[in-house]
């Protein structure tokens, strides 16, 4: 059973070259018949691993290292059916229910602004003397 939907915002600022970027997650928490929770995180539609963990973060953009990320901002999206009185609308005719949705652009990962990068030190051993 599905106990959580949401969108996690997940920043990563790599430690070899400073770049800090994020990329929106969808998860999902489900609980099994036998009672154990399972956390599913998925990108652009496609299933990956957490991106909390060694295993899921993704390379850095710039240099190609991985870093765990942390998560920054989260929106939760009600599970249905929800309350009784939670708006909603019967689907009729669902091969001509909103045809559109289905040529929708996808919604990328990293469609969003992404953080202010932070002006690089200045190097000392070019200064002109």
């Amino acid at each position: 059973m599905i106990t959580e939907l949401a969108v996690e915002r997940v920043e990563f600022t790599c430690g070899h070259c400073w770049n800090r970027w994020s990329i929106d997650y969808d998860v999902l928490h489900y609980r099994d018949g036998e009672g154990h929770e399972w956390e599913y995180f998925s990108r652009d539609g496609v299933a990956v691993a957490s991106p909390y963990v060694p295993e899921g973060a993704p390379p850095c953009p710039q240099c190609g290292r991985r870093w765990v990320g942390r998560l920054v901002a989260r929106r939760p999206i009600p599970a249905p059916p929800g309350p009784a009185d939670t708006p909603r609308q019967k689907i009729t005719d669902e091969a001509g229910h909103r045809p559109d949705r289905h040529d929708a652009p996808l919604l990328g990962a990293a469609d969003h602004a992404q953080p202010q990068q932070p002006e690089p030190p200045a190097d000392p051993t070019s200064a002109v003397t």
